[in-house]
């Protein structure tokens, strides 16, 4: 069914929403970290938790892939006066199975979960007016987390706090709980030609 567009004379109230960023092609890390850098600019605070990807350069092993541009960039720029802050984290020991991943599924999990606590500690403070938890759901799709710690994270964000979530697996319940979904279709990616990730464009 196409989206129809509801027409209304009554003012409506703005509210902190929760945007998913989810689907099996590129862009959804890209479009978190454009949101993240229009919301600086509008003078909001952003807090940026990555799941699952690789960690700063100096706690790098490897076969894990390296922080990602955007990240370093957000950690050197220094934010003009009158703009937001952005702060990053890292919560994750790399790819799981993938790209020489040899850590036990363990060692992933435990930082999948402690990545939930923190993402808890950061909506509940309230310090942030945007959130980005991004890769949580490619969390759950890896069975480091499940689906109701998502909708529990969802449920105790306070009103005005924007949340955006980002992962490959579409879940109906958590996809129901959010107010902007956007799906990531893939029709063609470079990958398939031999093509690996490009630094700039990819990470």
């Amino acid at each position: 069914m196409p989206y129809k567009k509801k027409t209304t004379d009554a003012v409506i109230p703005k509210k902190g929403l929760v945007i998913c960023h989810i689907g099996d092609g590129k862009g959804k890390t890209t479009a978190a970290m454009g949101l993240a850098a229009r919301a600086s600019g509008a003078g909001l605070n952003v807090y940026i938790l990555q799941f699952v990807k690789a960690k700063k350069k100096e706690t790098r092993e490897p076969g894990e892939w390296p922080l990602s541009n955007e990240i370093e960039f957000f950690n050197d720029v220094k934010i003009p006066k009158g703009m937001g802050q952005i702060v990053t984290e890292q919560v994750g020991q790399g790819f799981v199975g993938i790209l020489g991943d040899r850590k036990q599924r363990d060692a992933h999990q435990r930082e999948a979960l402690n990545g939930l606590e923190m993402a808890r500690n950061i909506l509940l403070k309230n310090e942030y007016q945007v959130v980005i938890l991004d890769e949580i759901l490619s969390a759950v799709e890896l069975n480091l987390l499940n689906e109701q710690d998502i909708l529990d994270l969802i449920a105790i964000k306070p009103e005005m706090i924007h949340l955006v979530i980002t992962g490959h697996e579409k879940r109906k319940a958590i996809v129901k709980a959010c107010d902007l979904v956007t799906e990531m279709k893939l029709v063609k990616h470079p990958y398939y030609d031999g093509v690996l990730a490009q630094r700039g464009i990819d990470f």
